[in-house]
């Protein structure tokens, strides 16, 4: 992928660390998934369990301490990288938004080692990238990305740049009051996990929107080089849930999907990227995922 050299955004903070862990704003990222799901294997519970308890136990533990980030430390290849992507998905959206004659109100990202708080909680290494639509700000440890290569067995630079970009198209679902509406049939006590719900289908338009800036990046900037597209694909297929149910339990469980299968994830992000059109990622009117 060629990133070298384009605009960085302003929009980064360095997070200074000593969070409380999930508490009351648990949402698992990708990373956190797959912890979820080996811990329900260990222990023989089902993954709906296993989120109660670790939101538990995150509750109960001490506060966590680090020492504060180094505003003037040099940035690593990583944050060039996490910079570079996020200015990038602010250049796509932002030409959208102008299409459809309205401004684009850019998230901010905030970079950390270890854990850091947030409007939604505590967020730490294990919960993986994480969008808080309480603050508007995506939450991303870089090591997550060694965690790629190593654990979900993705990788690769368009990968990660994949990752930024579905955290970003939470922002999208916040802005356009997507992410409310089913927050509030939540709210109401509505059914919105398993598979073809509310959640899944929340998650796979960010898939959606994910392709639809790598859709923009490649004809604007040409930043794709052979492989990309497919470690990308390769990406969201190692994270869909019956992947990672199957990888933990033996077993798949539909009625605890919360993401979309393997096959929906790379499906929904190639709609994205053919088509490069907003309306073609609208998860929640279509028949069949």
């Amino acid at each position: 992928m060629k990133w070298r050299g384009n605009r960085e955004s302003s929009n980064v903070e360095m997070g200074s660390g000593g969070g409380r862990g999930l508490g009351g704003g648990l949402k698992l990222g990708l990373g956190g998934m797959l912890v979820v799901f080996i811990l329900g294997l260990i222990m023989g519970k089902s993954p709906m369990e296993m989120l109660g308890l670790v939101a538990q136990m995150q509750q109960n533990a001490p506060a966590e301490t680090s020492q504060p980030a180094d505003p003037n430390a040099p940035a690593s290849e990583e944050q060039q990288f996490s910079k570079v992507v996020l200015a990038s998905t602010e250049d796509v959206w932002g030409r959208i938004f102008a299409e459809n004659n309205s401004q684009y109100p850019a998230p901010r990202m905030v970079l950390f080692e270890g854990s850091v708080q947030s409007a939604c909680g505590g967020v730490t290494s294990a919960v993986g990238p994480f969008y808080c639509p309480g603050d508007q700000k995506v939450y991303l440890d870089t090591q997550f990305f060694d965690d790629m290569k190593t654990k979900l067995g993705g990788g690769g630079d368009f990968a990660q740049a994949y990752v930024i970009a579905h955290e970003v198209g939470h922002h999208i679902q916040t802005i356009t009051g997507v992410s409310e509406k089913v927050n509030a049939v939540r709210a109401k006590g509505g059914q919105v996990e398993g598979d073809g719900g509310l959640l899944v289908r929340q998650e796979l338009q960010a898939d959606c929107y994910a392709g639809l800036w790598a859709h923009y990046a490649q004809q604007e900037k040409r930043w794709m080089e052979p492989g990309d597209l497919e470690s990308a694909v390769r990406t969201a297929q190692a994270i869909g849930d019956d992947t990672l149910q199957r990888q933990s339990r033996g077993t798949v469980v539909p009625d605890a999907f919360s993401h979309g299968t393997a096959e929906q994830r790379m499906r929904w992000f190639s709609k994205g990227f053919d088509s490069g059109r907003l309306q073609d990622c609208n998860t929640f009117t279509a028949g069949a995922l």
